[in-house]
């Protein structure tokens, strides 16, 4: 119990320093490097089966049982999918107005990029194809890292590169507005949801959990813990019965602490210089994908005839909170680049695990 105190207190201060940063999902990446930092110490929590197991456990040992109880990370992921799902709201996706075709389209070749990086990826000899494709899906870090040990993947892997995608998006982003297109940066701030939407929100997550986790396994649906809330929650959006359903901040941040530690407590020195050799081939495809991603923004503005800032922020890859304080501060259009950015988290997460599976298998063979 000691350990786990610590590593819940030292994940809350964490949390606030990088909340204070506005780093996005900011308890999931606390809670990676935190219990990252206490595995490799070896003072990190385990839960072992048996009292024998305990005695002989080795705590770098990959095979060793994890340390978060599989109901609370089955929790976990499904108030992530509840909260992800809630994005689908029909007034916000109706500012593409005409243009969803177009928006829809571009997303599509995001995701091609996405996968064709992660497939040049897992040829790396320290890195599985869909460990891989999972890695550098341009779009919902938080739920891919959830779903990665469902599929099979290394989730520390792509945890590390999902969050040094991220950085690098919301670091330049603010740069290539004042550079580029001479458009100012400012803070956005994201209202908090009042308590009679947090109770809505409440009834939606246990619909979302009794129903969306058991259907999701029954058809065989990857990761259903995250993606079978998740489709229970974007239906009851775009068809009205959520209402004003919002999942409490509070439970928000656990389940992102939680699904952080699941990955950090898997590190072991060994694992993390893997990941460090993994890391220069990372950097150069997520600078590709980024700049590809550009190109798709340019093309969507000739489609549409929005303005080439516009679609940047609207095909950027990732980094939400950062693309919303600069459309804001430079006066665009905000209804079409939160709406294109919230269908492109929903497509990845929705289709890039299919997507990812498929390029593996062709991989393998």
């Amino acid at each position: 119990m000691r350990r786990w105190f610590v590593l819940a207190l030292l994940t809350a201060i964490a949390t606030y320093l990088l909340e204070l940063l506005e780093v996005d999902a900011a308890a999931l990446f606390a809670g990676l490097v935190v219990a990252g930092a206490l595995a490799i110490a070896g003072f990190a929590p385990r839960r072992r089966s048996a009292p024998r197991e305990a005695d002989d456990a080795d705590p770098a040992d990959d095979s060793a049982p994890p340390a978060i109880p599989r109901p609370a990370m089955l929790a976990a992921q499904g108030v992530l999918g509840v909260y992800i799902g809630t994005m689908a709201d029909p007034e916000t996706l109706s500012g593409l107005g005409s243009s969803w075709i177009p928006v829809l389209a571009i997303g599509l070749g995001t995701l091609a990029l996405s996968v064709i990086g992660g497939a040049l990826l897992g040829l790396h000899r320290l890195v599985d194809p869909l460990t891989g494709s999972l890695a550098l899906v341009a779009g919902g870090a938080s739920g891919l890292v959830a779903l990665t040990r469902e599929l099979g993947g290394d989730e520390r892997m792509v945890a590390v590169i999902q969050y040094l995608r991220v950085a690098l998006v919301t670091i330049t982003i603010p740069l290539v507005a004042s550079v580029v297109f001479d458009a100012q940066s400012s803070n956005a701030t994201v209202p908090s949801p009042s308590g009679g939407d947090q109770a809505w929100g409440l009834l939606l997550l246990a619909v979302g959990l009794g129903i969306g986790i058991p259907v999701g396994r029954l058809i065989h649906l990857p990761a259903a813990g995250l993606l079978g809330p998740m489709a229970v929650a974007t239906i009851a959006e775009l068809t009205g019965l959520a209402g004003d359903a919002a999942v409490s901040t509070i439970l928000l941040t656990v389940a992102y602490a939680v699904i952080g530690w699941q990955a950090g407590l898997g590190f072991t020195m060994d694992r993390l210089r893997a990941i460090g050799r993994v890391l220069p081939a990372a950097l150069v495809l997520i600078l590709a994908i980024g700049v590809g991603c550009a190109l798709l923004g340019v093309l969507l503005s000739a489609w549409t005839g929005e303005s080439m800032f516009d679609c940047y922020l609207a095909t950027t890859p990732g980094g939400i909170y950062a693309v919303l304080a600069a459309a804001t501060a430079a006066g665009s259009n905000v209804a079409f680049v939160v709406a294109a950015q919230i269908l492109r988290v929903l497509l990845m997460l929705f289709v890039a695990p299919f997507a990812a599976r498929a390029a593996a298998r062709r991989l393998v063979r």
